[in-house]
């Protein structure tokens, strides 16, 4: 999926689209996503000025909106409906992510009953581990 297509499932718009490409995707399983992460960013104006890093919950929403990539998938009438962020359980920050990284989020499926699913979501900087989390949502 390109910008144009997460745009038809996510309703999230500039500057808080967090996703820019998926890379890959098995239905109701995994999904896999980046983010490109440029000194362009606004967040790098205040976080800080002078030794920019991506807030920590900024990654987490990347990799939230990965998990609502993959869990909207699964949503008949997905056009009617929005994903809403419930809990996060387990988050361990593990590098800071700098400008010029790409930020690799990949969102495993690990229970969907009803309306709410529980997802792990993991995301990497050049193969490294940068952030770990077990995310809630509710559709």
């Amino acid at each position: 999926m390109n910008i144009l297509d997460i745009m038809k499932y996510l309703p999230h718009r500039y500057p808080f689209l967090l996703v820019d490409r998926v890379l890959d995707c098995v239905p109701g399983e995994t999904l896999t996503a980046i983010k490109n992460v440029t000194i362009n960013e606004p967040f790098f104006q205040g976080h800080f000025p002078h030794h920019p890093v991506m807030p920590g919950v900024l990654i987490i929403e990347a990799m939230a909106q990965t998990g609502g990539l993959l869990l909207m998938d699964q949503i008949p009438d997905r056009d009617k409906k929005v994903v809403y962020f419930m809990g996060i359980d387990g988050v361990k920050f593990r590098k800071p992510v700098l400008p010029g990284d790409q930020l690799r989020m990949e969102v495993e499926m690990l229970q969907f009953r009803g309306k709410i699913a529980k997802m792990k979501g993991t995301a990497y900087v050049d193969g490294k581990v940068a952030c770990e989390a077990e995310m809630l949502a509710g559709v």
